[in-house]
């Protein structure tokens, strides 16, 4: 049996080898040591596929280290039952050819670590005996030596106590009874453990990088550039902390008697095992900023995909619906009985893609629902609705998850079984084509696919199913056929219209939100028309974007009987088919100057954009009409003497547009306030109070109430 080894003649070998360590350590890194990291690197094309081996690699090393820990915690060895998840007649046919160098360099690495070698030059031997290799390959072989090595020896370590061969084996090499002295060697192993993580991490990280899709991904440009340039530094600290780990291990072969511990060579570990993380998560980083250009890529090309095929003339329109979904949900619709449907359901229908976030108001779900589910029906209307939520789904929470179930819960319509069903190139097409922001948009396909409208819901609010099959071009015919009256304004919103005009009455309509100035403004505006004995009707119209106010002064107008008042829906109705004439306007270029309608439908908006009192129209039959701001017409009620007797000639609506007319203001206000919209934004817009030219702001509201 060799004799005990003393503690001086043992503990000088690995303290120089640190400080060695240590000198490499700092210096491997530099220019002079990447060339001639970079000479060993001949490679000669052959194709090792390295992933089989790593799994027996890694399974083998995952199996020792929580051994050890047992080892270390309760002083007894532990075997797990092998779960061997990797075919082993595959991982045959690798070896069968490789099997040879893995023993070749086993060798080698029993050899210059017994010998007490220094670490770069078995390093770079290793390098070298590998020189015809890929990188990866490079390094999944040396941990397969190092795995079959330090197997061995765990194997012997765990079963000498209880196997009379493993015992005899353990004589022989006169190995020390390690679990028995366990706390004293916990250092070694602890460090041990996390070097030999580290290096599991580094080893398939470089393997992961050969797996990349070379069609969407270039090595000749960042990141995947900046990664190749760092695999051989990755790999040759990865196969030196092969070379320190075995060291360590044969440090211990021959310790049977005497147990000499030293706290350099855990620092030695320990130091290596923080290099080789540091180059782990700068490769996980580069290995994100991979998929993340690679997934770019895949999305763009999607995305050009999706725009070929809407762009191209089809046959059917379920042949874009299909593009829109996910080929993994064989079922991707919920029919409005609230079923999941096939594509095919849509197939020689006009298709209506409603197109919204999650915060869609119920307004627009209720009014969308009398033209889809009634109107539809009865007019035998051949098209269908179909929602496609878009959101974000990275931050997708259990309550966008209720949401939208809520939301699809009440729509009578088509609707997408969830948002994760639609594809992220519809989503980046339906913002940078079709322009979706924030306000929901309609795009309409006919049953060949085609796009005849980027939005239909402004004709929807402004005609109904009348403007079926809401084409462009429908929306220019209807327009040709429109004049600005009081019927276009209000759209059957106030039902005593007909009644009113049988009955030759003015009518007012007005809103705002000072609840003194509508008392004011009603009171003043009856007292004329006593005085005139004309017949009055006042409706209040509320406020845009101003729901529980209005609501308040709904209440107080109907509980002081100041005037006719709406609901909330047709209050919400009123503004939001105001805006979508608007749109529709600007979507067909119609210029400020020769569109009385547009001009009319801008100077309502700008009345309630601005920070005035209030505002309001008068009617008389049809088309006659005069409208002006709060203060103007409130001044011109009170001062009722000053154009009295021009009223009882010309009659109300001409002498209140004629006495307007002639009052001058130094100073005026007026804003126009438009959510985001899917059309052009207007270049130049005038004002309604003195035709000069408005400047451009942009203005974005949040919490309006």
């Amino acid at each position: 049996m060799a004799a005990p080894i003393s503690h001086s003649s043992h503990a000088s070998k690995p303290q120089q080898l640190v400080r060695g360590e240590r000198r490499m350590f700092a210096a491997s890194d530099d220019s002079a040591m990447m060339k001639q990291i970079q000479s060993t690197h001949a490679p000669d094309g052959r194709l090792v596929n390295v992933k089989p081996i790593l799994q027996i690699v890694e399974h083998v090393l995952r199996h020792i280290t929580p051994n050890i820990d047992h080892a270390l915690n309760d002083g007894k060895g532990h075997i797990d039952a092998l779960d061997d998840r990797t075919s082993l007649s595959s991982i045959d046919d690798v070896l069968d050819t490789l099997a040879y160098i893995v023993h070749k360099i086993s060798c080698e690495i029993s050899c210059k670590c017994s010998g007490g070698g220094d670490a770069h030059a078995t390093t770079m031997v290793i390098l070298n005996m590998l020189s015809s290799y890929s990188w990866d390959a490079k390094v999944v072989l040396t941990l397969a030596a190092f795995a079959v090595n330090f197997g061995e020896f765990w194997l012997i370590v765990q079963l000498c106590t209880t196997h009379s061969l493993a015992k005899s084996v353990a004589l022989l090499k006169q190995l020390p009874d390690i679990l028995e002295h366990s706390q004293t060697l916990k250092p070694h192993f602890e460090a041990l453990n996390r070097l030999i993580k580290a290096m599991i991490d580094v080893t398939k990280c470089i393997v992961e990088f050969t797996e990349l899709p070379t069609e969407y991904i270039s090595s000749e440009v960042p990141p995947m550039s900046i990664a190749l340039a760092h695999i051989p530094t990755a790999a040759y600290w990865t196969i030196r902390s092969v070379v320190a780990c075995a060291t360590q291990i044969t440090s211990l072969v021959g310790l049977r008697h005497e147990f000499v511990t030293s706290t350099s060579e855990a620092w030695e570990l320990s130091s290596l095992a923080h290099k080789v993380s540091s180059i782990h998560e700068h490769l996980q980083h580069l290995l994100r900023l991979c998929y993340q250009r690679i997934d770019e890529m895949k999305q763009r090309e999607a995305f050009d995909d999706l725009k070929h095929t809407i762009e191209t003339p089809q046959l059917d329109v379920v042949r874009i619906i299909i593009k829109f979904l996910r080929k993994e949900d064989p079922h991707p619709l919920l029919s409005p009985e609230k079923i999941k449907v096939q594509t095919d359901v849509l197939r020689r229908k006009h298709v209506l893609l409603l197109i919204s976030d999650l915060d869609i108001s119920l307004d627009e779900i209720q009014i969308l629902e009398v033209l889809y589910k009634y109107e539809r029906v009865t007019l035998e209307l051949n098209y269908e609705i179909v929602w496609l939520p878009i959101v974000d789904r990275s931050s997708w929470n259990d309550g966008y998850e209720q949401k939208f179930k809520s939301l699809q819960s009440i729509m009578q319509w088509y609707t997408v079984s969830h948002p994760s069903n639609i594809e992220p190139a519809v989503v980046k097409y339906t913002r940078e084509v079709w322009r979706f922001v924030k306000k929901p948009i309609m795009v309409t396909l006919d049953p060949q696919g085609k796009v005849t409208c980027t939005n239909a819901l402004n004709m929807m609010w402004i005609w109904g199913n009348s403007a079926f099959p809401f084409s462009t071009e429908k929306e220019e015919s209807l327009w040709k056929a429109e004049t600005w009256t009081i019927e276009l304004l209000v759209d059957g919103l106030e039902p005593n219209i007909p009644t009113w005009m049988k009955q030759q009455k003015v009518m007012c309509f007005y809103g705002g939100e000072k609840m003194e100035w509508i008392e004011s403004f009603t009171s003043a505006t009856k007292g004329v028309a006593e005085s005139l004995s004309i017949g009055l009707e006042m409706v209040y119209v509320g406020k845009n974007n101003a729901k529980e106010r209005v609501r308040k002064i709904i209440a107080s107008i109907n509980e002081k009987q100041l005037s006719h008042a709406w609901q909330d829906a047709n209050v919400w109705f009123f503004w939001n088919r105001l805006e979508s004439m608007l749109y529709s306007k600007t979507q067909h270029g119609k210029t400020d100057g020769t569109d009385v309608i547009k001009q009319e439908v801008m100077t309502i908006l700008g009345y309630d954009g601005s920070e005035e009192q209030g505002w309001a129209i008068f009617f008389y039959g049809l088309s006659e009409m005069v409208r002006g701001n709060g203060e103007k017409l409130l001044s011109s009620m009170q001062r009722f003497d000053q154009w009295e007797e021009i009223a009882r000639q010309m009659g109300f609506i001409p002498a209140l547009r004629k006495h307007l007319e002639g009052i001058t203001d130094d100073h005026h206000c007026t804003r126009l306030i438009l959510p985001g919209i899917s059309g052009g934004i207007q270049e130049r817009v005038v004002c309604a109070e003195c035709g000069r030219p408005m400047e451009m702001y942009f203005m974005y509201r949040c919490c309006v109430e």
